[in-house]
């Protein structure tokens, strides 16, 4: 009988061995704040990339000083893009300033680029210039030798932007618009964009 009851023991001494490894096993698993947590097959997932491995890269700011392209886009009268070695490039006509959208004349400024340029083969020349918005700043020329850029003031369609030009002969070009009323100067007090600009932003 002595016999019988320490085997017993010793049995429960197992079992209680057994469950406390199972325990620890257990918490170690599942305990607060691990880093892995375990799949249906008892494997430990690895953790999650961080976001900024796995977003993609930026598009690598390409120094573009004389290209030729099509003009894919008009996005205003002095904003397009140009199709260039198979990527869109955005591109802002240097020493010019037209009508924003929103403002009288802009959207006839836009159409008289359109008509211009609007899906033909252009060559901007920027001096691999760009502004804060990424965008290639710099003169856009027609096949057929047509500047747009010029052609957008003498049609009175633009303001020589002096904050950002001392190009004097596209000064010429809007005092002679001017002079016709071509244009925005068919107005007695066109707001130049700058400034229509600026007061957008008090508002705000």
């Amino acid at each position: 009988m002595a016999r019988s009851k320490k085997g017993k023991s010793g049995g429960l001494g197992v079992m209680g061995v057994f469950i406390l490894v199972a325990l620890v096993a257990f918490y170690k698993v599942y305990k607060p704040g691990a880093s892995v947590r375990p799949t249906e097959y008892g494997q430990p997932q690895p953790k999650s990339r961080p976001a900024t491995e796995i977003t993609k890269k930026k598009k690598e700011v390409r120094a573009l000083k004389t290209f030729t392209g099509k003009v894919t886009a008009i996005k205003d009268g002095d904003t397009f893009e140009v199709l260039y070695d198979g990527e869109p490039e955005r591109v802002r006509l240097a020493e010019i300033d037209c009508p924003e959208s929103a403002q009288p004349y802009g959207k006839k400024a836009k159409q008289f680029a359109s008509d211009l340029c609007f899906g033909k083969t252009v060559t901007v020349a920027s001096g691999s210039k760009r502004d804060r918005y990424g965008r290639v700043v710099g003169t856009v020329t027609t096949e057929d030798g047509v500047n747009v850029n010029e052609a957008l003031v003498k049609a009175g369609y633009a303001w020589h932007y002096k904050d950002y030009s001392d190009n004097a002969q596209i000064g010429v070009f809007e005092e002679e618009a001017r002079q016709k009323g071509l244009g925005l100067w068919a107005d007695s007090k066109p707001t130049p964009p700058w400034e229509w600009r600026k007061n957008k932003r008090k508002k705000k």
